[in-house]
This record gives C-alpha cells, sequence and structure tokens, in this order.
C-alpha cells in the first residue's frame, strides 16, 4: 500500500489515518520520497521541508492517538511561495526576496497548522504571481506532470503541478486572474478560488489588492470542500475580509443538479477555442443536464473588456505595491555597493525583479501617472462595475455558470514566452471572475490532445455551496478525477 500512498485522494488519506492503519509519519515519508522521486522533473517545489514535516508529523500522530485533532491534522500539503509562513524562506519565486524569511504565519497558514496539516514545503510560482505558465519563475520552470514539455498553467504552476503528480494531498495557491483555476485545468485537478474576501489576505504577498483572493488545489471537489472549510472565515486583521459566517461546505456537496439553472456563456466559446476542449466543455454541461441541470445560453456582454481592463487595474495595484521593494527594508540589500541612493533603488530593482515584473510595474506606473489617471485607471474601473453588472444580471437568470477555463489545453513551455498579448490570452475566460470577486471552480472533464482540459463554474457572490455540489455531481458520474499522469 506505501508504494500507492501518493495516488490517494485526502480524504482517502484521511480514511486510514482515522481507522489507524497508517500513521502521519508514514503519510508524510512517503510523499518526502515521491518528490525526491519525481521532483526532479516536474520542479513543482522551491523549498522543501522535510524535517519540519515529520516533526508536524509527530504530533499529529500523538494528537490521533489521543483522539484529538482537526480535519486535516496528519495530512501533508504544500504552499504557495507568495504565502508567508513562519520560520520558512517566502519569495514569492522572485531574485528580490530569494532570502527572506518571514517572522509570522499567513492567517490561512496559521488556520491550516491549527488544523493539524503537515507542511512539506513552499511551490514554485511566476514572479510575484505575474504569469500564466510558471516561466516567470526566478529560479526555474515547472512542467505539466501529464506532459513534461508543456508549461502547468500559472502563476500557481507549482501548486497545481504538485497535486497532479501525488507530491502533496491539497495545496494553498492564489488567484489573481485566474491563477487557480488555469493551471488546475493544465494539470488535471480541481482548483478553487472563493468570492473575494471569503479567506484571509493577511500574510498573502499583494500582487494586486482588489483582485487576489486564495483558495485549495486538491483531486476532488469534496476535498477543496475539506481545505476551504478550514482556511474560510472572518480575519479581523484584514479590512477586505468578510464577516459572514463559513455554511458547511462538506453538507453542501450532496445537493445535486436538480433543478438548477446553469447558464452558458457565449463568449466563452469565441474565436479561439479548439475543437476539442469546446467538444470535452460540451460533452460535461450534457452531462450535467441529463442530471437534472436547466441549461440555459446567456451573454457576459462586457467579457471582451476583460483583458484591457484587467491589464490597467492589475498592474497599477502591482505598482504600488511593488514600490516597497527598494532594498532598504524589502529585497536585495546592496547599499554597500552603492553609496547613491538612486543607484541603489536601481540596481535592487533591476537585479531583483525579472522582465515580466519590471513590464507590468511599468504598465502600471504610466497608467496611475498624471494625466493618463482618468484615462486609463478611471475608465478601467467604470468598466469593471459593467462587468460586475453583466453577471449580476445573469444570476437573476441563472443559479451558476459553466464553461470552460481556458480556450487551450497547457502549451509546450516556451511557446508563448516572447508574445505577451498571447500569453495574456490565457486567462481570458476567467479575469472576469476576478473582476467582479465572484468564486469560480475549475475541475476535470477531459483531455485535447493527451493534455487535461477544465469545467469552469462560477456562482453568485458567497455561493461556494452552489459550485460545490454542482462539482460533486459531476464527479459522481464521471472519472477524470481518478485518471493520473504516468510519471
Amino acid at each position: 500500500m506505501a508504494s500507492a500512498y501518493h495516488d490517494l485522494t485526502l480524504a482517502q488519506a484521511r480514511e486510514l489515518l482515522d481507522q489507524g492503519e497508517v500513521t502521519s509519519r508514514e503519510l508524510t515519508q512517503a510523499m518526502l520520497e515521491r518528490i525526491e522521486a519525481v521532483d526532479g522533473q516536474v520542479r513543482a517545489y522551491l523549498t522543501v521541508t522535510p524535517e519540519l514535516a515529520l516533526d508536524m508529523a509527530e504530533a499529529a500522530d500523538e494528537l490521533l492517538a489521543q483522539g484529538q485533532g482537526g480535519p486535516l491534522t496528519g495530512i501533508p500539503g504544500g504552499i504557495k511561495d507568495v504565502l508567508c509562513t513562519q520560520g520558512v524562506t517566502t519569495t514569492c519565486g522572485s531574485k528580490i526576496l530569494e532570502n527572506f524569511v518571514p517572522p509570522y504565519d499567513a492567517f490561512l497558514v496559521k488556520q491550516l497548522k491549527e488544523a493539524g496539516m503537515v507542511l512539506l514545503g513552499k511551490h514554485n510560482m511566476d514572479e510575484f504571481a505575474m504569469g500564466s505558465s510558471t516561466e516567470n519563475s526566478g529560479f526555474f520552470t515547472t512542467r505539466n506532470p501529464w506532459d513534461l514539455d508543456a508549461i502547468p498553467g500559472g502563476s500557481s504552476g507549482g501548486s497545481a503541478a504538485s497535486v497532479a503528480a501525488g507530491t502533496c494531498y491539497f495545496a494553498v495557491g492564489t488567484d489573481t486572474g485566474g491563477s487557480i483555476r488555469q493551471p488546475a485545468s493544465h494539470c488535471g485537478v480541481v482548483g478553487f478560488k472563493p468570492t473575494y474576501g471569503r479567506v484571509s489576505r493577511f500574510g498573502l504577498v499583494a500582487f494586486a489588492s482588489s483582485l487576489d483572493q486564495a483558495g485549495p488545489f486538491t483531486r476532488t471537489v469534496a476535498d477543496a470542500a475539506a481545505v476551504l472549510q478550514v482556511i474560510a472565515g472572518h480575519d479581523p486583521s484584514d479590512s477586505t475580509s468578510a464577516p459572514r459566517k463559513v455554511p458547511d461546505y462538506t453538507a453542501a456537496l450532496n445537493q445535486g443538479v436538480q433543478g438548477l439553472k446553469l447558464g452558458v456563456p457565449q463568449e466563452f466559446f469565441a474565436t479561439g477555442i479548439e475543437p476539442e476542449v469546446e467538444a470535452a466543455v460540451n460533452k460535461a454541461i450534457a452531462e450535467l443536464a441529463t442530471q437534472g441541470a436547466e441549461i440555459i445560453e446567456i451573454s457576459l456582454p462586457h467579457t471582451e473588456y476583460a483583458l484591457p481592463v484587467y491589464y490597467i487595474i492589475a498592474p497599477a495595484e502591482a505598482s504600488s505595491n511593488l514600490a516597497r521593494y527598494d532594498g532598504v527594508k524589502y529585497g536585495l540589500s546592496l547599499r554597500a555597493e552603492n553609496a547613491d541612493l538612486m543607484d541603489m533603488y536601481l540596481t535592487t530593482r533591476s537585479q531583483g525583479f525579472g522582465d515580466e515584473v519590471i513590464r507590468r510595474i511599468m504598465l502600471g506606473t504610466y497608467a496611475l501617472s498624471a494625466g493618463y489617471y482618468e484615462a486609463y485607471y478611471g475608465k478601467a474601473g467604470q468598466v469593471r462595475t459593467l462587468i460586475k453588472q453583466d453577471f449580476l444580471d445573469a444570476f437573476n437568470q441563472v443559479d451558476a455558470i459553466v464553461g470552460p477555463v481556458a480556450p487551450t489545453p497547457a502549451f509546450d513551455i516556451g511557446q508563448r514566452v516572447d508574445d505577451p498579448l498571447q500569453m495574456y490570452m490565457s486567462d481570458i475566460c476567467t479575469l472576469s471572475t476576478n473582476l467582479a470577486g465572484l468564486p469560480g471552480m475549475s475541475l476535470p472533464c477531459g483531455f485535447s490532445g493527451g493534455r487535461p482540459v477544465g469545467l469552469q463554474i462560477i456562482a453568485p457572490h458567497f455561493a461556494e455551496e452552489t459550485m460545490l455540489a454542482i462539482g460533486h455531481a459531476y464527479q459522481q458520474a464521471t472519472d477524470f478525477h481518478w485518471q493520473r499522469p504516468e510519471i
């Protein structure tokens, strides 16, 4: 059985632990051996913490022996390297934070530790979460476990690839414009972006503060519900955290789709979607219809503006958030090499930031500059309101929206690295959800050219239970989530 521990779902591992058939130390050791065996090919981890993980596993075993512990007690997982972890390097995938060790945990990391998780390490990512392929990492590119020549998606590519490769039972990533859902789709796992404000952003190193939201990667929708149950909730230290009661997400799983109205936006199937992707998504929607859902064609007319709006708002917020990395309090310390203050700033940022981060800082600074603020950032904010209104109007007709996550499966490494616009188009079906602050989920629904395809489900604000019910019903009738890459 030990050799197959990496193929288990979180729920299966939980059951073995609860029945005393395996210890957390055994599970953790098996995962560390799996990382040793395959992560040299996948490169999902930036940092592996074996000593810490085994210590946490032994503490978990003591609790379990006493009949105590939380829902994740003894379960090995990983964290995207954009979330602060006390005593463990947090780089944000950037050379500028290569040696940064936070003195505190992000709020959701604290919640996970209190629930008993075992921390295996930190996952690779696009630098400061800016990217769609993990090729913008300041350290190395993560590879897709289904095809090592393909990208895993981004910016949470390391987290998605790790779950797909069986080097953790769950991971927590972040989604600013699709960075949970798109890599989940490309790696054939479940990626869940909660409503903005449902999960605390305290300790999440900011990219675009009005868009960033953390959420889980798992192999099944039921596992996503279990992790969400732990990390959701109000945090007084985060002014954007919603002071709302957290429902029982696990109880929502078996509600089914009978009688639900599901909207299919025509704009998500526009020119550019590959035929095999469209066929897989349509087949998934047809399966939901056979289970009793009513499928209704809808329109989200301002979807075409999501890309330009996002690439004004997100870089503008990034230019403000990343101004703190100047070599004084944060980032590389180059004071000894630069007697002049301005030289120190320039050297720190030119050596510390990668090309994509510099590109977005420049775009954002320009959009916020005098004489251009109203023409760009101000106008983008107005169109963002129209995009949000499109969804509100749609949800007056339907209970949830279904469609593709991305117009194509994972593309080859290097294929789009020199074409930023083509790279940005990878998120065309996910950006508007972040602009509206809505919850969204990706779950595996097929393959295109041997590479996974994801079905996207979007629900009204704080209606995560609806997405979970739809996704779980779909997985009860299909087996895509049981398929594993041969690695």
